[in-house]
């Protein structure tokens, strides 16, 4: 061979093999990601006291990434997805996060449901530095990114929510006098420190107060309790089994206070026509997602397609379920930040991209609602929106409002 046809071979060497250096290069995985794969976990109460939560959007979750692997899956990688009962238990929480990481070997806890689970979880799954994504919790604490940065939530905090229900009354109802029923837990108690807080000066218009425990069977004698303290103005931040019992009670009683409930027990199907659509006129609530069992909704291309997803893949859940819907959302939202994380899937920068979100819209959020995260404030939600039942469907009243 001559020098000449050396010299050549050993250039085409040369370039192949940093062709091919620079492709390994420009992927980068950790634990549970390779070629053709990504692993993902879940776990979800799909029996215990939060079943009512757990087991539709569980459904929801797993037909969600058979759908997404039929497409393709995420540039290329097929999802392979674990899901584990966790029954709302802390300490069975802990042990399937652990089973998640050490057995299944996945990248990322993803969608967890509850506040209950996510705090009993949240110091292992940082521990081992492993993305606790987009959990379905409002909890203040879970926005922390100093002692907590692996923990990324994607859910109005209870908190803010508190506080634009203080800037609507402030703006609407300046005297009122008001009563407030809560769960007594971060659920509960966060969002009556939005409240105090977005009142401000004006935190003494609350003269009554209420709490119940969730595995209480009713909340009738605190309906009564808060009707005797004459207030005018009645908000709650209840499960959905106990605003169903606050609206008919309250209709029972024949008292009509200008009645505010969460925005997580604003379900018309769920909620609203159990406790009875004509005891629900006049209520007011936080939105950010479309209801898809709303009227007002009833021909919106997104509704459709959300609908259309869950009769294919997903056909014994119930689409006006509000805890599908989130997860609906949920689940777009981790496609999203996935995408963007293209060839390098570590979970360092799963986390980066899950908290540089600028102004991102996700299918079946309201107009004018987007989440926006940065490193320092991984609160998604910065605005939400008002809404008053007719008797049928919730109407939108004025612009989106921050909590500021």
């Amino acid at each position: 061979m001559s020098r000449r046809s050396i010299l050549t071979s050993y250039s085409i060497f040369v370039a192949t093999f940093l062709s091919l250096s620079a492709a390994h290069a420009q992927k980068t995985y950790d634990p549970g990601v390779s070629d053709t794969e990504i692993k993902l976990g879940q776990s979800t109460p799909l029996s215990g006291p939060a079943s009512a939560f757990g087991a539709g959007a569980g459904r929801a979750v797993v037909g969600y990434f058979k759908m997404l692997n039929e497409q393709g899956g995420i540039n290329g990688r097929k999802i392979s997805f674990t899901q584990l009962d966790n029954a709302y238990s802390a300490p069975k929480a802990i042990e399937q996060s652990r089973k998640l990481i050490e057995d299944v070997g996945v990248l990322a806890e993803v969608g967890t449901i509850g506040t209950v689970p996510n705090v009993a979880i949240q110091k292992f799954l940082n521990s081992k530095k492993v993305p606790q994504l987009f959990i379905t919790a409002g909890g203040r604490r879970f926005n922390d990114p100093k002692q907590f940065p692996w923990t990324v939530p994607l859910y109005p905090d209870f908190e803010t929510e508190g506080r634009v229900v203080a800037k609507y009354i402030l703006k609407t109802k300046p005297d009122a006098k008001i009563g407030v029923l809560y769960q007594n837990d971060d659920f509960g108690k966060d969002y009556l420190k939005g409240l105090r807080a977005g009142l401000g000066a004006k935190a003494n218009l609350i003269t009554a107060e209420a709490s119940y425990e969730i595995a209480d069977p009713t909340i009738d004698s605190q309906i009564v309790q808060l009707k005797a303290a004459g207030i005018d103005t009645f908000i709650e931040q209840s499960s959905a089994k106990a605003a169903a019992q606050s609206i008919r009670k309250t209709h029972e009683l024949d008292w009509h206070p200008l009645h505010i409930i969460g925005g997580s027990t604003a379900s018309v199907e769920t909620v609203l026509k159990p406790a009875g659509l004509d005891a629900s006129r006049g209520l007011v609530t936080t939105q950010f997602l479309k209801q898809p069992g709303d009227p007002a909704w009833a021909n919106d291309d997104e509704v459709k397609v959300y609908k259309d997803f869950l009769v294919k893949y997903a056909p014994s859940v119930n689409p006006d379920d509000y805890s599908v819907l989130v997860a609906y959302m949920n689940l777009n939202a981790q496609a999203t930040v996935l995408k963007k994380c293209g060839d390098q899937l570590t979970r360092e920068n799963l986390i980066r991209q899950a908290t540089s979100l600028h102004g991102e819209r996700i299918p079946m959020m309201l107009p004018g609602v987007t989440i926006s995260t940065t490193p320092e404030d991984y609160t998604p939600f910065k605005t939400l929106r008002i809404a008053v039942f007719d008797g049928t469907s919730w109407t939108l009243l004025g612009d989106p409002m921050t909590a500021d």
